[in-house]
């Protein structure tokens, strides 16, 4: 339990971050709403209190807070940050890369004032806002390990505020590679808009597939962007229903085919990625939380239905639907990275049966 939660627990001032699990080691990362990242045992859930940890990662906790997962690669803890519910100012989107070893912050990259390093004071920003806030949070490219975030309402200027953009980061966090804004940045902005209500979707080799409020799906070609430029998206699809996408697209690769998978209020989509576009193979009405792929089904919880509703990819052809009560502990597990999603994974790898018993177990403790 953080010290001094007493002043906290019970306000506004929250986090809905998931924590990371480190599987080379026997330590865990998590951020907690007093602005810090703790590493914690394993098996004990204690702190270590050492050379950098706990890691602060924002100066105003009441105004700035990290939201999304954090994420780990290449020795690293990722973070990103935006503001609370309401938008009251001052807060800023920034990644935060930390060495896991010693807690040592390496980079921050600041999308508002972004000419300036380290976590700076969020009053001391002439604008305020771009939140990094997206389901995925900080993604990373499976080989180059460059990062990719986008952000939220804010002002854009191409030089050093980057509102509703999409920003591909060097792995290390500490340089900004490309960035993609769309033409209407400014209407965006002005209508609450958000691009970053869905983080980048990373599609093998260098494409990107970029949600938002807006109900549009942009395909960016990661070899054509630069920095700095409006435009430049190498397709443009719609969302299920032409409705806001609030949840982290799945991407899956078949035998010779790629497939992106979309859930929001309005339904659950499956499109088939080629030639840089988004082509719609099957939708339908059932509304979703982010998709999860294990064992070749697609598992979408539905808030607003009976529960977890599984899927054959290819067709959309629902081949299970799990009870509410089971399917929110079968959505919990498939959403993280610890061993209740590899016992799920097994129970299901290589067969898609109309099975209940086979999509929805619940003898494994996850019912």
């Amino acid at each position: 339990m953080p010290d001094g939660i007493d002043r906290w627990e019970g306000t506004s001032q929250i986090t809905q971050s998931g924590p990371v699990d480190d599987p080379d080691t026997r330590y865990l990362y998590s951020y907690s709403p007093d602005g810090r990242v703790h590493k914690l045992e394993d098996a004990t859930g204690r702190e270590v209190r050492s050379e950098g940890w706990p890691a602060i990662v924002t100066e105003d906790a009441g105004h700035e807070k990290s939201a999304p997962p954090l994420n780990l690669a290449h020795g690293l803890v990722l973070l990103a940050t935006g503001g609370y519910l309401g938008d009251a100012p001052p807060y800023q989107g920034h990644v935060v890369a930390i060495d896991k070893e010693s807690g040592e912050i390496v980079n921050v990259f600041n999308t508002l004032c972004s000419d300036r390093e380290g976590v700076i004071d969020p009053s001391s920003c002439d604008e305020s806002g771009s939140a990094i806030w997206g389901r995925g949070g900080v993604v990373v490219e499976p080989e180059s390990g460059n990062l990719l975030v986008s952000t939220g309402n804010g002002d854009w200027n191409g030089s050093s505020n980057w509102g509703d953009s999409m920003l591909e980061l060097s792995p290390d966090a500490g340089q900004l590679l490309k960035s993609y804004t769309p033409e209407n940045e400014q209407e965006l902005d002005a209508g609450d808009t958000d691009l970053s209500s869905a983080s980048p979707a990373f599609v093998p080799p260098h494409f990107v597939v970029q949600g938002g409020k807006d109900g549009l799906l942009r395909v960016l070609d990661l070899t054509t962007l630069e920095v700095g430029q409006k435009g430049g998206e190498a397709s443009i699809a719609s969302a299920p229903g032409d409705t806001g996408v609030f949840t982290a697209p799945a991407v899956w690769e078949s035998p010779g085919e790629r497939w992106v998978f979309v859930a929001n209020s309005a339904g659950t989509a499956g499109y088939v990625f080629q030639n840089a576009k988004l082509e719609r193979h099957w939708e339908n009405e059932s509304s979703g939380t982010s998709p999860v792929l294990a064992g070749g089904l697609l598992y979408v919880y539905d808030p607003d239905g009976e529960g977890l509703n599984v899927y054959e990819p290819e067709s959309g052809n629902r081949v299970a639907a799990c009870p509410r009560a089971a399917a929110t502990g079968r959505a919990q597990s498939l959403s993280t990275g610890g061993s209740p999603y590899r016992r799920a994974a097994l129970t299901i790898t290589g067969r898609r049966e109309s099975s209940t018993s086979t999509a929805c177990p619940e003898a494994d403790g996850m019912g």
